[in-house]
C-alpha cells in the first residue's frame, strides 16, 4: 500500500519561512508529477507547486517568487521551500503524486501550515 509521509508543518511569523517534506514509500510504479496542493477553511484545495519526473515546475500565481519546489529522485522525496510567508498562506498542505504510466492519484494526510504573529 503507497504511503505518503508528509512532515514540516507548524506556525510560522509573517516574513517567516518554513520547509515541507513528502517522503513517498511502497511505490511499485514509478511516480511522475510529485505536487503539493493545500486547502484553507471555506475555500477548495488548489494546486500550489507541482515538478514532473523530468523536473519541470510549476506554481500557483499566489507563490511565484517566494515558494520553491524540489525533489529527491533517490529517496522518493518531494519538498516544497516557503519564504517570505503571508497569512493568507495558512492552510492545510497535502502532497499529492501520480504515476508515471498509469492512472491513479495518492495523497498524503495533510499538514497544517499557519502564518500569523
Amino acid at each position: 500500500q503507497v504511503q505518503l509521509v508528509e512532515s514540516g508543518g507548524g506556525l510560522v511569523q509573517p516574513g517567516g519561512s518554513l520547509r515541507l517534506s513528502c517522503a513517498a514509500s511502497r511505490t511499485p510504479f514509478s511516480i511522475g508529477v510529485m505536487a503539493w496542493y493545500r486547502q484553507a477553511p471555506g475555500n477548495q484545495r488548489e494546486l500550489v507547486a507541482a515538478i514532473s519526473g523530468g523536473g519541470t515546475t510549476n506554481y500557483a500565481d499566489s507563490v511565484k517568487g517566494r515558494f520553491t519546489i524540489s525533489r529527491d529522485y533517490v529517496k522518493n522525496t518531494v519538498y516544497l521551500q516557503m519564504s517570505s510567508m503571508k497569512p493568507e498562506d495558512t492552510a492545510v498542505y497535502y502532497c499529492a503524486i501520480f504515476p508515471q504510466m498509469r492512472a491513479g492519484e495518492y495523497w498524503g494526510q495533510g499538514t497544517q501550515v499557519t502564518v500569523s504573529s
